[in-house]
């Protein structure tokens, strides 16, 4: 038997997006250590995450297998971000836009427009709640990422010293819907 040019290619089962369950929080942990190494939160603070906007949060697997990615967003206060890896108490009364905390694929997932299918679906659920915009932090060099699915940067006094602990890459970013 011949093996193909370029050698074997692992095919993963076909990914969708579903809704987070505590289940799939070891996981969703495993792959943020992954994503981010410069950047840790615990599974604590996803586990929080997911209580506090359960709407807000999906993981990318093959039906109820094991996620290979994840998304976690909440209502929060525009250009604001909470500490890394801080609990947090509930959704502030003054939350006004949808905030994306995180979006991490495992490198076994990556390259398969993921990520734009769940961008897109919490982009139209948030207009459809009434929220004006989505706003997150982009690190790791991922503004232009970020800018593809229509983030724009924006700059405020309140976020300069706030994303100087994530990183001089790091870039405050606001899509309007």
């Amino acid at each position: 038997m011949a093996v193909p040019q370029g050698g074997i290619q692992q095919q993963l089962p076909r990914l969708t997006w579903r809704p987070m369950t505590v289940a799939d929080l070891d996981a969703v942990a495993a792959i943020a250590v992954i994503g981010f190494p410069d950047h840790f939160e615990g599974r604590d603070l996803f586990e929080n995450r997911l209580s506090l906007n359960p709407s807000g949060c999906f993981v990318l697997a093959d039906g109820p297998g094991e996620p290979k990615g994840y998304m976690v967003a909440y209502p929060w206060r525009p250009d604001s971000a909470p500490a890394l890896n801080t609990l947090l108490g509930g959704v502030p009364s003054d939350a006004s836009v949808m905030y994306l905390h995180d979006l991490a694929l495992h490198p076994d997932a990556r390259g398969g427009g993921y990520p734009g299918v769940v961008v897109e679906q919490l982009a139209a659920a948030s207009k459809a709640a009434g929220w004006p915009a989505v706003a997150l932090v982009a690190v790791n060099d991922a503004a232009p990422f970020w800018a593809r699915h229509g983030f724009v940067v924006r700059e405020t006094p309140e976020m300069a010293a706030k994303l100087a602990s994530y990183g001089s890459d790091a870039r405050y970013m606001v899509r309007p819907l």
